[in-house]
């Protein structure tokens, strides 16, 4: 197809303009709409990439079309008719039904044992949820950005790979992960359903701490709002390095979800913010190709790498659509 005609197919899709014009010069920014987001992962784009174009470049809508179609080519048509029937409240259409009537008909990846330390945890480690040498491929990615090399220890430290998370979105190395059927069925069995609708998400590298590169990571956190009640919501990580416990794995706070409603109103007005959680965190090592799922509501963060190789990491999630979390940002 054209690059006239995939412009003309991206601007078809219902609800870019109301986003286009949101965004477009002289108006207020606006918090972006649930549909927006839907949107914007849709069109296999990352929500700071979206925002980043529309407000430093100021394009026109044909200009913003266009940009779309050639940073990330047209849209899976069978999302863009599920993206559609949410719009209008309608019915799954029956091509996005059968694609989850296989999801949820495909082998578990998560045993019961697995499951169940979801539960009682609120993380999972999904073993090579994509094959070694693609998470490989994946950290090229990385490698090429940064203009760096594994086998030059000098390189890690140069000023392009300084920063800890990088905007790469795009990339067919990192498509894999997002379309890897292990994947999916692990977040449709946390979910408890097939019907999932993925993002696209930034990557990291943590070279190991040195006198002159502090660790460059946030405290421990949470990302989501923390007004009771917390409901089911999840982060991921792809290791596309191997990660032991000393080069800069993520960090959890195990269980906290089971108890968060009853902890949160034991604090009584406190800044739940301001409240020190490091006590009794655990980091998660993995290796390449390792996925890692945790529920929204755990504190934690990366760690610092005092291993001898950087750590790199390819962030992702999948959540229903329909999904709607309305609470206030606390």
């Amino acid at each position: 197809m054209a690059g006239s005609d995939q412009s003309a197919a991206v601007q078809a899709i219902r609800g870019l303009d109301q986003l286009w014009q949101r965004c477009a010069p002289g108006q207020a920014p606006a918090p972006l709409t649930r549909h927006d987001r839907l949107l914007v992962d849709l069109l296999g784009l990352g929500i700071g990439q979206v925002l980043d174009h529309l407000f430093q470049q100021r394009p026109t809508f044909e200009q913003f079309a266009g940009w779309i179609a050639v940073t990330a080519g047209l849209p899976d048509p069978v999302r863009v008719e599920r993206y559609h029937a949410l719009l209008d409240g309608a019915p799954v259409p029956p091509a996005a039904q059968a694609r989850i009537a296989a999801l949820e008909a495909a082998p578990a990846v998560l045993d019961a044992a697995d499951m169940a330390f979801w539960e009682q945890h609120g993380f999972v480690v999904l073993r090579q949820a994509i094959s070694a040498a693609e998470a490989e491929a994946a950290a090229r990615v990385m490698w090429d950005h940064i203009g760096a090399s594994p086998d030059d220890p000098a390189s890690w430290y140069a000023d392009p790979a300084r920063g800890l998370w990088f905007p790469l979105w795009q990339a067919p190395e990192l498509d894999v992960a997002r379309r890897s059927p292990r994947v999916h069925k692990a977040f449709a069995q946390i979910w408890g359903t097939g019907d999932l609708w993925g993002n696209v998400d930034r990557m990291s590298f943590n070279q190991p701490v040195r006198d002159d590169c502090p660790f460059l990571g946030s405290a421990l956190h949470i990302d989501t709002s923390m007004a009771p009640p917390m409901p089911l919501g999840t982060q991921a990580i792809i290791y596309l390095t191997d990660t032991p416990a000393d080069h800069g794995p993520l960090q959890v706070l195990p269980g906290f979800h089971r108890d968060y409603d009853a902890w949160f109103a034991a604090l009584d007005g406190q800044d739940p913010r301001g409240v020190d959680l490091t006590a009794g965190t655990v980091p998660v090592p993995g290796m390449a190709g390792d996925m890692v799922i945790w529920h929204h509501a755990l504190p934690h963060g990366a760690t610092p790498n005092h291993g001898a190789f950087p750590r790199i990491v390819q962030y992702l999630n999948m959540a229903p659509p329909g999904v709607v979390d309305e609470r206030p940002w606390i």
